[in-house]
């Protein structure tokens, strides 16, 4: 397993080994021992999505005391992941990293407390799986709009979104007083 730091810290890509033979593949999607070696992490709940091409899941954040660190996989077809950091203290608060997470690539991307995680789906279809380490609470759930001017977080989108009704209805970042 490698861990890829990126520009914003805390944030990591993880790269599982893959071993490939006639018969297919195999990997360790999560090991909890070879990640403790570099995080201590506990996660508590699993999720899954199924999105069709060009759905936009996000960007959430839930608040504290239930805000969640994720571990965030596709298991099927390929997405944009995106994380934005809303840590008050970053040096990189505001600004948003993006990765292609697919079937194919196999990476996973680790997103610490006190982020806006958000997903495009690229594929004809995509099936996303993460880890939690703290249970969802609706209370606490929130989120930015996903076209916010002031993000400028390129979609690479080729067609319309599609949107639920709620993520439509998100906030704008100049209007977060963030909580982390």
């Amino acid at each position: 397993m490698k861990i890829n730091k990126t520009f914003i810290e805390d944030l990591l890509i993880i790269e599982p080994q893959l071993f490939k033979d006639e018969r297919g593949f195999f990997y360790e999607s999560y090991n909890k021992k070879k990640l403790d070696k570099k995080i201590k992490i506990v996660f508590v709940q699993d999720n899954e999505s199924k999105s069709i091409k060009g759905v936009i899941r996000g960007l959430h954040f839930q608040a504290p005391p239930f805000e969640q660190t994720k571990l965030v996989s596709c298991v099927s077809g390929n997405i944009l992941d995106v994380a934005v950091d809303l840590r008050t203290n970053s040096k990189t608060y505001g600004k948003s990293f993006s990765i292609e997470l697919s079937s194919e690539n196999n990476k996973q991307l680790f997103i610490p407390r006190g982020f806006a995680h958000g997903f495009q789906v690229l594929s004809e279809t995509a099936i996303v799986n993460y880890k939690v380490d703290n249970y969802y609470n609706s209370k606490s759930e929130s989120g930015l709009i996903w076209n916010d001017k002031d993000l400028s977080i390129d979609w690479k989108l080729n067609i319309k979104p599609i949107l639920s009704k709620k993520d439509l209805k998100l906030m704008s970042f100049k209007d977060l007083k963030s909580p982390f």
